[in-house]
């Protein structure tokens, strides 16, 4: 016997309903937003805030040697690092506010900010 046969009028509404509050759901609760600044972190001190209005690289030093974060209108990204796995440079541009990436051997993070936070392992 087929199993939809035992869903009623009422059923099929409480599946719909469900649908539609968790795609609710995830796009308030689940995105980050338009970020707004640009957070630089070298050895856990801060190294410098900025916006992301204007074009521009920025030089950090570290103790692996000098990494270079690149920032576009709205998006960031650290286009060269001295870390043997390249992993924060793989991460590639970061657009959205509480994406991040880190560079741990060189001690180097770059976090985007925006009018509300998300909640990640940075900020926990």
């Amino acid at each position: 016997m087929n199993p939809l046969h035992y869903f009623r009028a009422g059923d099929w509404f409480v599946v719909l309903l469900g649908v539609l509050l968790t795609a609710w759901l995830a796009a308030t609760f689940w995105q980050g937003g338009a970020a707004q600044k640009v957070v630089i972190r070298a050895g856990g001190q801060l190294f410098t805030e900025t916006r992301l209005d204007q074009a521009r690289r920025i030089a950090v030093p570290g103790p692996l040697g000098v990494s270079l974060v690149e920032i576009e209108p709205g998006r960031v990204r650290v286009a060269a690092d001295p870390s043997p796995r390249q992993l924060c440079v793989k991460q590639g541009w970061l657009a959205r506010a509480g994406d991040a990436a880190l560079c741990l051997p060189n001690q180097i993070s770059v976090e985007l900010v925006g009018t509300t936070r998300r909640f990640d392992s940075l900020n926990y």
